[in-house]
């Protein structure tokens, strides 16, 4: 391979390169357990998760593949195996489980801020340990994305939940007496 002369030493490229490829791990993660839920979710919110979930595993499956592109642009190799991707996410799966409607947005909402919350730290650390400013950039945009994602599930939980039997609660919070 063709020295790469980009303003970065090989250990700086290499210690981003090992970031990226967590980051894809988790996306990897987040995308199929998303896709899984878009198939399995049932009740009266069926129509407006499946086509939610469709919109963000779209979303995420294109920045897999920029991640991907990320650590091929600085050298690297992306993690390309299932068993790489178990091996270096932070999410994991949640396999034989089937949650409900509720159940399953409550969890893409705490998966998604896991993965913001990696994303800040490894911001951090490339800017500032890798002195990598196009990566912390390019990762700002990712977690951007996740952010939306979160706030929108979030939304979601805060709006009506589905009692079992069918019956809308409204989840209202009732303000405490000055």
């Amino acid at each position: 391979m063709q020295k790469i002369s980009i303003g970065l030493s090989e250990e700086q490229r290499q210690g981003v390169v090992d970031l990226l490829n967590k980051d894809l791990s988790d996306s990897y993660l987040l995308v199929i357990k998303t896709k899984k839920y878009h198939w399995d979710v049932i009740g009266p919110q069926f129509r407006t998760l499946h086509e939610l979930w469709e919109e963000h595993y779209e979303a995420i499956s294109m920045n897999i593949d920029a991640i991907a592109e990320r650590v091929r642009q600085l050298g690297g190799y992306p993690i390309g195996t299932a068993k790489g991707f178990l091996e270096n996410a932070t999410l994991s799966e949640d396999a034989g489980n089937l949650p409900t409607a509720e159940e399953m947005v409550a969890q893409l909402v705490s998966d998604h801020e896991q993965v913001i919350r990696n994303f800040r730290d490894h911001i951090d650390q490339s800017g500032d340990k890798f002195h990598d400013e196009g990566t912390a950039d390019f990762l700002t945009g990712l977690m951007e994305q996740h952010e939306e994602m979160a706030w929108m599930l979030r939304s979601f939980l805060e709006g009506q939940s589905v009692t079992p039997s069918g019956q809308r609660e409204t989840n209202l919070r009732v303000p405490a007496a000055v």
